[in-house]
């Protein structure tokens, strides 16, 4: 009575068809290991299938499962690693107050955590703890996880990630290029998921003309670039994108918002037959969502006869005056006789990294075309696309050295992204594990 447990060892199969790469991974001896690969060669998979293997190595003891963003921890991360617990019938238990998953076979727990939560895990033991996109974390917050791989009685202590690659950044120092002892990483190769491709066989030629040449080969064929410029936007070209547009009054208008107060920003676009003409910005300082209605209404309001309207998630939320910024629109419009309103809009933004990819590709794509054209009247979105750049050694973008920047280029990212961006969710074939 009140002793430990004594779980004993308990063996299951589980569904996954591996591909060689993530046969390769985990079969990996190493203390600490890496999955680098593009997209499309099942790093996801990989870092769950990984997760539960340790779980099972290690009854009752706790791992770590976490990613740079609670948005891609909660939405990407976790939904994969619940999905092929269901999928398998393994019996588990999830406290959402936690954010914790225990795995009633085995007594083993998986802690949930963004890599910004690291610093609380002072004191804890780990079995293991893995990651995803590693490249989009701090090296600090890896070293501090190396620290907590210390649980006595686990039966194997591992640390392990997956990632795309980011240039020549920390991870591929650590990892590949100066791999430190008890290290070790597999690097997936493009074209390998023979599962993708049978179900989207165009799949890769479709990313291309998507992508700007630098985005398409770091994350569809998996390469390690020398960044030679933090420019965000370096397929912008002047000479190339901007010219003289005219508003097509058989096509809709679209309108994307960024929901800034100082200043709101805004694009007037339409597409004709997949190409994205920015007409016009308006960019007001210190303003209210309704001054910015009633000015597109003075430009616009004459010969708009369709409307759609995207923008920022967070003009979803919910002001002190009780009402939405969405909410706003739609009154003023309505109150103007603008009945013709569709609002395309996400519950959740896109991730930084995939709209800026996007417009990149847009702007020149890996097979040297554009299908992005600016007025020369929209300046601030110009000088966007001439000034943005990340911070030193960072993937972050840098928002505060000119806080007019960001702000219109972000509105018309909304905007492509909902139009153009990726629509399919690939799932993978599984087969045995374990």
């Amino acid at each position: 009575m009140g002793g430990a447990r004594d779980w004993r060892t308990i063996e299951r199969r589980i569904e996954y068809a591996s591909l060689p790469s993530q046969r390769r991974f985990h079969q990996l001896k190493a203390r600490f290991k890496g999955f680098s690969g593009p997209i499309g060669s099942g790093k996801s998979q990989a870092l769950c299938q990984e997760a539960i293997r340790l779980n099972y190595q290690n009854p009752g003891r706790m791992g770590l499962l976490g990613a740079p963003t609670y948005t891609m921890l909660k939405d990407a991360t976790q939904v994969a690693f619940l999905e092929i617990l269901r999928q398998n019938k393994i019996p588990f238990v999830l406290t959402q107050a936690t954010n914790t998953v225990t795995m009633t076979d085995t007594g083993s727990k998986v802690i949930f955590r963004t890599l910004s939560e690291v610093e609380r895990l002072r004191g804890t033991n780990l079995a293991w703890f893995g990651l995803d996109e590693l490249t989009y974390a701090c090296e600090d917050a890896w070293k501090r996880l190396e620290g907590r791989l210390r649980d006595p009685k686990a039966s194997r202590l591992c640390g392990f990630a997956v990632w795309t690659p980011k240039g020549k950044d920390w991870v591929y120092k650590r990892f590949i290029q100066d791999r430190i002892d008890g290290y070790e990483v597999v690097l997936a190769p493009a074209f390998e998921n023979r599962f993708l491709l049978k179900s989207v066989p165009d799949f890769y030629d479709r990313l291309k003309k998507s992508y700007d040449e630098q985005f398409f080969r770091q994350e569809v064929l998996g390469e390690y670039l020398n960044a030679n410029s933090n420019r965000v936007y370096h397929a912008f070209r002047n000479d190339l994108q901007v010219r003289p547009l005219t508003l097509n009054r058989a096509l809709p208008l679209l309108w994307a918002l960024d929901f800034n107060v100082d200043p709101m920003c805004s694009v007037v676009a339409q597409i004709d037959q997949g190409h994205i003409h920015v007409l016009d910005e308006i960019v007001i300082r210190r303003s209210s969502t309704s001054e910015v209605c009633t000015e597109f209404l003075r430009r616009f309001g004459g010969s708009c006869r369709r409307l759609v309207i995207y923008g920022d998630a967070s003009g979803n939320r919910r002001q002190t005056s009780g009402t939405t910024d969405y909410e706003i629109i739609r009154d003023v419009f309505s109150r103007q006789g603008l009945m013709n309103v569709t609002y395309r809009v996400p519950r959740s933004n896109p991730a930084v990294r995939d709209r800026i990819g996007l417009v990149n590709g847009k702007l020149l794509n890996a097979d040297g075309e554009t299908t992005l054209w600016v007025d020369g009247k929209c300046g601030e979105l110009i000088k966007d696309f001439d000034e943005v750049r990340y911070l030193a050694e960072s993937s972050e973008i840098d928002k505060s050295s000119d806080p007019l920047r960001t702000h219109v280029s972000d509105a018309l990212g909304y905007l492509i992204w909902q139009e153009m961006g990726p629509k399919l969710v690939i799932g993978e074939k599984q087969n045995r594990l374990i």
